[in-house]
């Protein structure tokens, strides 16, 4: 499977398609949004993506008890998810100029609906590519609203069921979308190594002959790096300008310095990778003086019948393959021979 966010294709073939999570880390302020932009595509990031919603979109105004943030929740200071989402959400009107931010300098900007009227909003901006977050991977109506639009979607899997991946395709599918990606993901902020199972990015490629990456939310890079050796094709990780952000999002977010880093460790990675390849390499063949091979040991007259301190399989790898030896033990020489000469067949009788 194969599909393009603008100009860039996303393939088993291609690169590593590197996002950036703006999420909440804007902290409220247009300026920082456009600021993210341009730092993101300063960082090598392929996209940087937005969150469509408003809180009166993704929950209800209401302080019972099922809208309240728990105590183990790491944003359980604002008290319930509306006010969580009042506090994080990008300002629907910011939308526009972002998007046409991020055609200017040359990065995609894409976004998570999270109901219909956001989507409206996207379609009315030509969104690229639309992502389905871990939770809403049960909103089959929003999934088939996305489906509809004829756009690739990515859809993570951090709140997903098996019977909920399989479910998602089907109503897809279904809508004739059939560009998409999963996305492994662990929905806990951070996320602890533990719980991440790479191993499962190689099986969703295969097991639903998609594409397949890492959303990633452990600290650090080491996580998403090895998910491009496991055949990752897609990473999204969330972005904030500085580490001591007042973003709700902050705490677990890369800085410039560490996203910069992340990319050019994957695509180092990714030349590594490389293809199935047994020939020795360009840079290796240098080294090649390494290898043994025989040569003469020790001055040997014409007649002289070779024994196994004549000739040694030693460093360099010039003379005869060391595989010859047995061969030439106990034949007489044809020649006089001198101390470091590259054996060769004809040195003895056959």
């Amino acid at each position: 499977m194969k599909f393009n966010i603008n100009q860039t294709q996303v393939s088993e073939q291609s690169p590593c398609y590197i996002i950036a999570e703006m999420s909440a880390n804007h902290c409220g302020s247009f300026d920082k949004a456009i600021e993210i932009i341009h730092s993101a595509k300063a960082c090598g990031a392929n996209a940087i993506k937005l969150q469509t919603y408003r809180a009166d979109t993704i929950t209800l105004d209401c302080d019972e008890k099922d809208f309240q943030l728990p105590s183990d929740n790491p944003w359980e200071s604002h008290n319930t998810l509306y006010k969580l989402y009042e506090k994080a959400y990008t300002p629907w009107e910011w939308h526009k100029a972002l998007f046409e931010e991020g055609k200017k300098i040359g990065i995609d900007v894409f976004s998570s609906p999270f109901d219909s009227s956001a989507v409206d909003l996207l379609e009315s901006l030509d969104c690229p590519v639309y992502k389905i977050a871990s939770p809403e991977i049960s909103d089959i109506g929003l999934i088939a609203r996305v489906a509809k639009t004829g756009k690739p979607v990515i859809l993570s899997t951090g709140l997903a069921t098996q019977q909920d991946i399989e479910l998602a395709i089907e109503t897809l599918e279904a809508n004739n979308c059939h560009q998409y990606a999963f996305l492994k993901c662990t929905t806990a902020y951070p996320a602890p190594a533990e719980d991440i199972n790479l191993a499962t990015i190689k099986d969703i490629a295969q097991r639903y002959q998609c594409i397949a990456g890492l959303s990633d939310h452990t600290l650090g890079n080491s996580v998403a790096i090895a998910s491009v050796a496991l055949g990752g094709k897609i990473i999204e990780k969330h972005f904030v300008l500085e580490r001591n952000s007042e973003s709700v999002d902050g705490f677990f977010s890369l800085t410039p310095d560490d996203f910069t880093q992340l990319v050019d460790d994957v695509r180092n990675i990714e030349k590594a990778i490389g293809t199935v390849n047994y020939d020795i390499s360009p840079a290796s063949q240098k080294n090649l003086l390494a290898k043994r091979s025989l040569y003469v040991a020790k001055e040997v007259k014409k007649g002289h019948v070779i024994t196994e301190e004549d000739v040694k399989s030693v460093r360099p790898s010039y003379g005869l393959h060391p595989k010859y030896l047995p061969e030439i033990i106990g034949k007489k020489a044809t020649q006089d021979l001198k101390l470091g000469q590259r054996f060769a067949l004809n040195m003895v009788e056959k």
